[in-house]
């Protein structure tokens, strides 16, 4: 495949502002833009795939979830972010001010969702310890420009420029994802009529001439009908787009991205918008660009989480006497699950389901940032709000307890980002 071929496939998604549409093969040169001709003209030829959506049903097991703080950055769905002002963290919490309210109260509703993330952490940013205006530290600067911005009181990272192509500072920077992994991160919907355009790239290893493997492309305007995506698959390469998506608008919105040997899922806001089965080959590394014509846009991301691998529960469990989860993440300084954990507690529904002899006790953990006390109490309730959600959903209560660790017992460096992101997590710890 030539150089861009799946990228210049996005063009009859990405309808943004003055010269975006015109100028959007210029990423990668006039090699794309070539390409991008060549690519239109076989576009009758190329099979569309549908995407593979969710219906919405209010009457699953999943309820409705609502945003119940009217769009603060409170309710932003965060997967791991350090402990701040003595709030303990299990799942991930902001550093930030209280905001005042949106004039927007959004109600999220939220298909059933299978995401499971990864269980090793390699990446894990959340901005928190970073500096106002400063580019961040934990990324890599391919073009344009990017820095850290606040939102809300909350750090983020600004793509402030059109064309910026960044990607994260990886020790082996073209190898690191591996055949397993998910990666995810938030990203801010803008109210403007004509806001940014992002694409994600999922690139080929070192050791492949050709560049994306698969792709996500959406713009972040005030009312974005569809999310595009394209792949590489045994065939050359095929596109499909999902419209209809749920989204906060002038708020964040949270994205996930799982990869399995060939299969690829991808879901906004907890529901699956891509269910592709055969990709041609697992990507080494990813970037984030967003596209021209989206100079002082806002375009703002947060949170970013790669993790590698998915193995079974039951061989987890049986192997270690207990299981670590990093999916099941709470609303900031609350005991709230939030919505994207419902594919991992649906998993262990099922592990105990399957095996009626178990029994665990249900252990938060948070980081040693924040007020020992604190994280103490939250994890504590969090861990009840496991408990009580997996009774809920048919577990008898007798099979169950809940114990807070709070930040008692770390299993990495409290001194960097990923060792505080190993820290902040759940256990489920055979009981005999």
């Amino acid at each position: 495949m030539k150089t861009g071929q799946i990228l210049v496939a996005m063009l009859a998604f990405l309808l943004v502002c003055g010269t975006a549409q015109a100028q959007f093969g210029k990423r990668l040169g006039k090699a794309i833009e070539n390409a991008a001709k060549k690519t239109v003209e076989r576009k009758a030829e190329q099979k569309t795939e549908e995407a593979v959506g969710k219906t919405i049903d209010k009457a699953t097991d999943l309820d409705t979830y609502k945003d119940k703080d009217g769009g603060k950055d409170t309710g932003v769905a965060n997967t791991g972010n350090a402990d701040v002002a003595g709030v303990a963290n299990t799942g991930g919490d902001t550093p930030v001010d209280t905001p005042a309210p949106s004039a927007n109260t959004v109600e999220m509703a939220y298909a059933k969702s299978d995401f499971v993330a990864g269980d090793e952490i390699i990446f894990d940013d959340d901005q928190a310890g970073e500096r106002l205006g400063e580019f961040p530290s934990q990324w890599e600067l391919h073009r344009g420009n990017a820095e850290i911005a606040a939102v809300n009181g909350r750090k983020v990272i600004n793509m402030i420029s059109e064309d910026a192509w960044i990607e994260p500072l990886m020790k082996t920077p073209k190898n690191y994802l591996g055949d397993k992994f998910t990666l995810e991160f938030d990203y801010f919907q803008s109210a403007e009529k004509c806001g940014g355009s992002w694409q994600i790239d999922f690139m080929g290893p070192e050791d492949r001439k050709d560049d994306e493997v698969f792709t996500l492309t959406w713009s972040s305007d005030g009312n974005p009908k569809s999310f595009s995506y394209g792949w590489k698959n045994s065939n050359g390469t095929s596109t499909g787009n999902t419209e209809d998506i749920k989204l906060a608008s002038n708020g964040w919105n949270h994205v996930a991205v799982s990869f399995n040997k060939r299969a690829l899922k991808i879901y906004i806001n907890g529901s699956r918008i891509a269910n592709v089965p055969n990709v041609a080959y697992p990507p080494g590394w990813v970037t984030f660009w967003t596209g021209y014509g989206t100079a002082g846009k806002d375009k703002y991301i947060a949170n970013v989480r790669i993790a590698r691998g998915a193995v079974p529960l039951y061989d987890r469990m049986m192997s270690d006497g207990k299981f670590v989860t990093y999916g099941i993440t709470f609303d900031v300084g609350k005991s709230t699950i939030k919505p994207e954990s419902m594919g991992e507690i649906n998993r262990i529904v099922a592990l105990m389901t399957d095996n009626p002899d178990l029994s665990f006790s249900v252990e938060g953990h948070t980081d040693a940032t924040g007020n020992a006390a604190a994280n103490q109490s939250l994890s504590e309730a969090r861990s009840k709000a496991i408990v009580d959600k997996l009774v809920e959903m048919g577990i008898a209560r007798d099979r169950l307890q809940s114990a807070g660790k709070g930040q008692s017992a770390p299993i990495a460096d409290n001194n960097t980002d990923e060792g505080r992101a190993k820290n902040r997590r759940v256990e489920f710890v055979r009981a005999s």
